[in-house]
């Protein structure tokens, strides 16, 4: 039993089912919370208006209020963590400072520091798993070796799945409880505001995002009557057929344990939302993949899983630059990839359908290089989380593993065709097709003049003309990645 733990609290924003309180709760008798405003993270963002400072600050808001009612409260710091988390200990006279793993290479560096750090005071430092189900090497291939498909993957994913991998992080730590949540210091009490931190607020409620732990259960409530119709409707971006879960998902206002449990019991249980709920735990079964690919293959942070696929040669010249800018703004003139820019730019939020088909789009109509497209939506989405981004983008690019394959290339207008046939989710985010008629909405520059008058929107004036053409951007790319398979072919 340890006398004092300060719990440090990143991207798991609750105060139910996370594995390092419940630890510290079991193991220490009085236990102390923090969670620092990081300014090695803060300082590089380029806006004030960041909404997913705002949604944190908001969460962390709720967390101190839950610990609060539970007789603790949290220590909010803005500094460095790698500063703040040792000078903490040491003032506290804790320990040790348990935390949840991150999987992130700055992270684990980070961690590493603070571990040493805090070593020289006499501190220990302990990690748990919490933001995923598996990690490390509790899922190998026969040869004890990290998978990079994800089909066998999902299958040795799914074979070791067990009861007490489910089980609430207060359960499978025995019962926390022993220890006593400690109030923070009177020197060190309070939340600091946005504009404190250097902020401003980005109109969440106007985008009916609710942060913190209240949002999460309000979604999570919301999906559970839409979850056996997951697999019909994931696909359609004007339909309500997601959980949205994604930006809680990623700053821990809800259990990934939670989501899988759910899943695992109505597949169990069958009837109509068993066929839902499997296509669903499938999804849940990539974010782990993605997270255990970013761990163990950390090079493909800023370079190609498949290192081959380095050698494609990206547009690079002024009109690249052009077409990226265009394609950022939402007016490439194709309408489903400029609704899906412009939901973006609108509500830091992408429909994951859309993520693919903007991703594809940069990469093989334009042939731009992924790693600026991934960087644009790390800017942007509210749900940014470096493992899924990274993995989409290689997966579009064919760059990374288990990826689509390079010779595969979505065709814009089909998918627009297929995805949202009436134009609902296009005219929501297009208002200048509006009037355009179904069978037009798709590829309006296929209109006469006098259709494009009838309707309001004349192609070159009201609304772009394409950027390419597609047929023949599927030829220019068919080339690009066929050099490097040539190449490898004849070695």
């Amino acid at each position: 039993m340890l006398d004092s733990i300060l719990v440090w609290f990143r991207r798991d924003l609750r105060d139910d089912d996370n594995a390092a309180l419940a630890e510290a709760l079991r193991r220490g008798r009085r236990v102390h919370c923090v969670f620092i405003f990081d300014r090695d993270i803060l300082d590089a963002l380029p806006s004030p208006a960041d909404r997913r400072v705002d949604f944190i600050h908001r969460s962390v808001g709720e967390l101190d209020a839950a610990l609060l009612a539970r007789g603790g409260g949290l220590i909010v710091a803005h500094g460095r963590a790698g500063d703040e988390i040792p000078r903490l200990g040491r003032q506290l006279g804790v320990d040790a400072v348990f935390a949840n793993r991150d999987y992130e290479p700055s992270a684990k560096a980070r961690d590493a520091q603070v571990a040493a750090a805090l070593a020289a005071y006499g501190i220990g430092f302990e990690s748990f798993k919490d933001q995923v189900i598996f990690d490390g090497a509790e899922v190998l291939t026969q040869a004890g070796r990290p998978y990079t498909v994800f089909t066998p993957y999902r299958n040795a994913w799914l074979k070791r799945l067990g009861g007490d991998d489910l089980a609430p992080a207060d359960a499978a730590a025995g019962g926390a409880g022993k220890g006593a949540l400690q109030a923070p210091p009177a020197a060190l009490a309070g939340l600091p505001t946005l504009a404190a931190l250097g902020f401003v607020p980005t109109g969440l409620d106007r985008l009916a995002i609710v942060p913190g732990m209240s949002g999460a259960r309000a979604l999570l409530d919301d999906f559970r009557g839409r979850l056996g119709r997951y697999h019909e409707q994931r696909d359609y971006p004007a339909l309500r057929g997601v959980s949205y879960l994604s930006v809680h998902l990623r700053f821990g206002t809800v259990s990934i344990r939670q989501l899988v449990a759910l899943a695992q019991a109505q597949v169990r249980q069958g009837g109509d939302a068993a066929a839902g709920a499997q296509v669903w735990l499938s999804e849940l079964v990539w974010r782990d993949f993605y997270f255990m690919i970013l761990d163990q293959f950390p090079h493909v942070v800023g370079h190609a899983f498949k290192r081959e696929f380095e050698r494609v040669e990206w547009e690079s010249s002024a009109r690249a630059d052009a077409d990226f800018s265009a394609w950022c703004a939402g007016r490439t003139g194709y309408p489903l990839v400029d609704a899906a820019m412009r939901q973006l730019a609108y509500s830091g939020y992408m429909h994951n359908r859309l993520r693919m088909v903007a991703a594809s789009f940069l990469c093989k109509d334009l042939g731009i290089d992924w790693r600026r497209g991934e960087e644009f939506f790390a800017a942007q989405l509210n749900d940014f989380d470096l493992a899924a981004n990274n993995g989409g983008w290689q997966w579009s690019a064919s760059t990374g593993c288990d990826a689509q394959p390079w010779f595969r290339i979505f065709n814009p207008v089909t998918q627009s065709e297929r995805f949202d046939p009436q134009g609902r989710f296009i005219r929501r985010y297009v208002p200048e097709l509006q009037n355009v008629p179904d069978r037009h909405i798709h590829a309006p520059w296929c209109m006469s003049v006098a259709e494009q008058s009838a309707c309001g929107v004349l192609i070159g004036r009201d609304y772009p003309p394409p950027l390419v053409d597609h047929a023949a951007a599927r030829t220019r790319t068919l080339a690009r990645y066929g050099v490097v398979k040539d190449a490898d072919d004849k070695r």
